[in-house]
């Protein structure tokens, strides 16, 4: 029995070793030197995960960063941690809620008051579940679908202006791999509460994928490009909302299984400031390269009709053509 037991471990740390190696063979990097000063970046959920090392990133290239936050305090400790590694002092935070639409306007109003420019928008704040949310938001969404998508496509579209009065500039939106097999097949099951934690995730994240299809369409004739992305699976994204019990456990076997912060930020940073990139605008990426799009988001009809059941939920006021 207990060489058994002996061997059953043996094969476990091999199996973890071998994964290990795997990720970091395989983990694409972002190479760029890109200089970014006097250019503006916002990252949403940036005080948190790799959406605070892709901003620590744009940091050291000498951007201005605003992090898009729910929690100020942890907004507060991120800004602070940044300018001290970066030694970049123009890095700030501003409160949103992507959970409220409100929220999202009230953001949106207060950086084209007093910004002058956007070069590179980061939709990157995303959650699994929305435990203290039971039910549908003040705003009558799914809440899921609405932190990790609603709430971009309003936030995206508010900004647009200020997006082109800067072009050439792009705009990142962080899907994930989940998307490949989502039960999405029309939209009228956008804002569903049906499925289970995991479904509704990736059906959010299908939605970003086909966001950023039909959005570049709609831009063909301005200088504003857009990208989603997988970055890959990251030990923050499944052990955020797990019971006490399980999240050491899960922390443990995860950290050698899959992806730090750093690692999963490369993607977003790539399509970010990679140069030359602009001709696979609407395309998705994983591992700093394009890959295939997903069966669902080759469906342009879907890719179309979502579009348009998403303004009507949002109450999209301005609508592209």
């Amino acid at each position: 029995m207990v060489c058994g037991l002996i061997c059953v471990l043996a094969g476990l740390v091999l199996f973890l070793v071998i994964a290990k190696l795997y990720i970091k063979l395989t983990t694409g990097w972002c190479r760029s030197n890109v200089c970014l000063v006097g250019k503006t970046v916002i990252v949403t959920g940036g005080n948190t995960g790799i959406g605070f090392e892709t901003a620590a990133d744009i940091a050291k290239r000498g951007a201005k960063v605003i992090l898009a936050c729910r929690n100020e305090q942890r907004a507060k400790d991120a800004v602070q941690r940044i300018i001290k590694q970066t030694d970049n002092p123009n890095v700030s935070y501003r409160i949103l809620d992507l959970g409220s639409l409100k929220s999202v306007r009230k953001f949106a109003d207060e950086i084209n008051k007093n910004e002058e420019r956007l070069d590179i928008l980061i939709n990157n704040a995303g959650l699994q579940t929305v435990p203290e949310i039971k039910g549908l938001t003040e705003d009558g969404l799914q809440p899921t679908m609405q932190a990790n998508y609603f709430g971009h496509f309003l936030l995206t579209h508010l900004l647009l202006d200020l997006l082109k009065k800067s072009g050439p500039s792009r705009i990142v939106n962080v899907s994930s791999m989940a998307a490949r097999h989502t039960k999405l097949d029309k939209a009228d099951d956008l804002n569903s509460e049906k499925g289970v934690v995991m479904d509704i995730y990736g059906r959010s994240k299908l939605a970003n994928i086909l966001f950023t299809i039909e959005l570049n369409e709609k831009l063909k004739n301005t200088k504003v490009t857009t990208y989603s992305l997988h970055p890959g699976i990251i030990l923050t994204e499944f052990s955020r909302h797990a019971p006490a019990i399980l999240k050491g456990i899960a922390e443990t076997l995860l950290l050698y299984m899959f992806k730090n912060a750093i690692e999963g930020a490369q993607t977003t940073i790539y399509c970010a400031v990679e140069k030359d990139i602009e001709q696979y605008s609407g395309q998705h990426f994983h591992d700093c390269h394009i890959v295939k799009p997903y069966k669902k988001a080759r469906d342009s009809d879907l890719v179309k009709s979502v579009w348009k059941k998403t303004e009507e939920l949002v109450k999209l006021e301005k609508k592209l053509k």
